[in-house]
């Protein structure tokens, strides 16, 4: 049994910034940088990229990184959910391959501040765990939710969550997490077994990316964020060492 097959999905359309996933960021293509993650990781057994875009399957390819299919319209509109991709992307390779995987990982080109040590040490705690059916990547966010509000039918402001009038104190407000699945892995069975989706449906584990590497580019704001962080230094990726990013 193979062990680790990564998905790359990087559908050609994009409302929020147009062809993002070809966009160059610190000199290379968006996608390039989860294609070079992946290269550098020894766990990763298979990478592949998912896409719809014949654009983005040649930039895939020039980066030595496997396209072996098209992607389906009916799984590359604005629309489609993530899982029924990832879900397709595993039954195809393995049915092209003639293997069967243990463990699927998301590598979402929108973010592409993860390490090779993130890899590592979040696929360590899932084989520890054999109760788990994956490990989620998460962040803290700025501002605590406990304390957000929404407008009632009544169109009054009123609490998120009606426990927040018996918070008064920072020191007691619950930590929480944002969910940011930039690299999540899951066992393959349950990728199998799941078909709708993998919220709600099996017990994670959760591995914590630092704020300042929890970026999501999924427009320009995003972008121009994660360029400065990259300029700054603040965000090193170990496969721009012998790269000048211009300031």
């Amino acid at each position: 049994m193979a062990k680790l097959l990564a998905v790359i999905p990087a559908r050609g359309g994009s409302k929020g910034l147009p062809n993002k996933n070809l966009r160059e960021l610190a000199g290379l293509p968006l996608i390039a940088h989860s294609i070079l993650l992946a290269k550098m990781c020894p766990e990763i057994d298979r990478v592949i990229v998912s896409t719809d875009s014949d654009a983005i399957a040649r930039v895939a390819q020039d980066y030595r990184c496997d396209v072996p299919f098209v992607r389906p319209p009916e799984l590359a509109s604005d629309e489609a959910p993530l899982w029924p991709v990832l879900r397709h992307a595993l039954q195809t390779v393995e049915q092209l391959d003639g293997v069967r995987y243990e463990y699927l990982q998301l590598l979402d080109p929108t973010a592409p501040a993860r390490f090779p040590s993130d890899v590592t040490e979040a696929l360590q705690r899932l084989k520890e765990n054999s109760s788990a059916d994956g490990i989620i990547c998460v962040s803290r966010p700025e501002f605590n939710p406990i304390w957000h509000g929404v407008v009632d039918r009544d169109g009054w402001l009123a609490d998120l969550f009606p426990e927040a009038a018996n918070v008064h104190r920072r020191q007691d407000v619950p930590v929480v997490y944002r969910i940011i699945s930039t690299m999540n892995i899951w066992r393959a069975d349950f990728v199998r077994r799941e078909e709708l989706t993998w919220r709600g449906n099996g017990k994670f584990l959760m591995y914590e990316i630092p704020d300042v590497r929890a970026l999501d580019i999924d427009d320009l704001d995003g972008f121009q964020r994660a360029e400065a962080l990259i300029r700054s230094g603040l965000v090193h990726l170990p496969w721009l060492k012998d790269k000048v990013i211009a300031g």
